[in-house]
């Protein structure tokens, strides 16, 4: 089992740093390893969303489809792979902090086959990566407000 959780303080405004960083179209800019994202319905985001990623990881190319299964817009978005090589959930928390916002993420899941193989590295490795991913989307907001 993969559990990990990280966090980071970036001095914008709640609202501005939850509808940046759950837009989908967005994932490319502040996750690393993502370089394709694409929402696979028009309209909201809303439970029962979908969007598809294509990403890198451990040298190998990844394609999965997430589904929002828990959205309140500027405090929680819970989604979790409708497709993909492994199930995993990913949790976005949003909280009022000082004049900024504490944005934590969470990644969680039991990876099967290869990715089996591949857990007992997987939590460093995510824990480091979402940081990466963390410190990444707190500079293009702090630098370019939404």
């Amino acid at each position: 089992m993969v559990n990990v959780e990280t966090a980071v303080v970036i001095n914008r405004p709640r609202a501005e740093v939850a509808w940046y960083a759950a837009n989908p179209d967005n994932a490319p800019r502040w996750y690393v390893n993502i370089y394709q994202s694409r929402r696979l319905a028009d309209g909201p985001l809303q439970v029962g969303s979908r969007a598809a990623f294509t990403a890198k990881f451990l040298g190998r190319e990844l394609d999965y489809t997430y589904e929002f299964v828990e959205y309140v817009p500027g405090e929680k978005l819970v989604m979790r792979t409708a497709q993909g090589p492994f199930p995993m959930q990913t949790t976005y928390t949003w909280t009022d902090d000082g004049g900024g916002t504490r944005m934590t993420l969470g990644n969680s899941g039991s990876p099967t086959g290869f990715s089996r193989l591949a857990g007992l590295v997987m939590a460093p490795m995510i824990r480091r990566q979402t940081r990466k991913d963390l410190h990444r989307l707190k500079t293009i907001l702090e630098a370019n407000p939404a």
